[in-house]
């Protein structure tokens, strides 16, 4: 009997700094294969998809979910829960750092989820065994339906274990990808995404909308990765915001935007941004064929 395929969605949530990112890299591998989609019509921010023949995983790791003296906070919280309610495994990351009520509230809502919950408890390489029994029988206390397992993202320690339970929790669907086109997605695609959600939080609405980013340039080397991004603009007035007075504006979306991309690739970036004004590119046939759009 041939085997079922089997495909679902596995959302990553946790507080800030706990590990997220460097554990979604060991789960995705270091090759990942990106998809982006414009931030109003996806349900998730999907950062990497595992394909081999027979399953499909797609990760996506939700914004920390609270971030105190940030003014996006309650949009990034409202998106951190609704990717509670769409997953069908849920991955709540936490550390040996952190406190368990941290987040009362959130926990809530996680404790009234649907589909299996993996609670991993990381950094456990900085902690005793007698402080992480204490933790896990805290965890289990307040999320009694949860399976918890203690990891080292950094040392890839039980990483596999968490790969080998999330595809034995993977539901039987085809797959909602198509599998051969994502296999290797270039890295730029990734870098664009973020540079494009990095305009939407810092400029007034109707700016982002009219923005384009190209990236004309990725070099990995040892040490660094050097990208060169061109934000294209439909007219003057919009360069000149997104540019801002002496520069501040897009100094501002750089640094924010290469921050980030760091994260992401786990390595230096030095990153150059320029504007260019193409009059009216959202009309015009060939420049959206150029951005990749279909046309059909």
């Amino acid at each position: 009997m041939e085997n079922k395929h089997k495909s679902g969605f596995v959302n990553i949530v946790g507080n800030p700094n706990v590990g997220k990112s460097t554990l979604m890299n060991r789960l995705v591998g270091e090759r990942i294969s990106i998809i982006t989609s414009k931030a109003q019509t996806t349900r998730h921010r999907i950062m990497g998809i595992v394909n081999t023949d027979d399953m499909q995983i797609v990760y996506s790791d939700t914004p920390g979910v609270l971030h105190p003296n940030y003014k996006l906070q309650e949009s990034m919280l409202n998106f951190s829960q609704s990717a509670l309610g769409d997953a069908d495994v849920l991955l709540y990351v936490t550390d040996v750092v952190e406190t368990i009520d941290k987040n009362e509230e959130f926990l809530q809502k996680v404790q009234k989820v649907d589909c299996p919950v993996l609670l991993l408890i990381n950094k456990i390489d900085t902690t005793t065994q007698p402080e992480l029994e204490k933790l896990v029988a805290g965890w289990k206390e307040l999320l009694p339906k949860a399976e918890i397992i203690p990891i080292s993202a950094l040392s890839n320690f039980n990483i596999d274990y968490v790969k080998h339970r999330v595809e034995e929790l993977m539901p039987e669907s085809p797959p909602y990808f198509e599998k051969d086109a994502l296999t290797d997605k270039p890295a730029r695609f990734f870098v664009t995404e973020i540079i494009r959600e990095k305009i939407l939080l810092y400029y007034q609405k109707e700016i982002p909308y009219a923005v384009e980013v190209v990236v004309e340039l990725f070099k990995e080397e040892a040490e660094l990765i050097h990208i060169k991004a061109l934000i294209i603009v439909e007219r003057d007035s919009q360069k000149g915001i997104i540019i801002g007075h002496r520069g501040q504006a897009l100094k501002k979306v750089g640094a924010m935007a290469r921050k980030d991309i760091e994260r992401f690739f786990d390595k230096k970036v030095f990153l150059e941004m320029f504007v260019k004004v193409e009059k009216d590119w959202r009309n015009r046939d060939n420049m959206l064929k150029y951005f990749g759009y279909r046309l059909d």
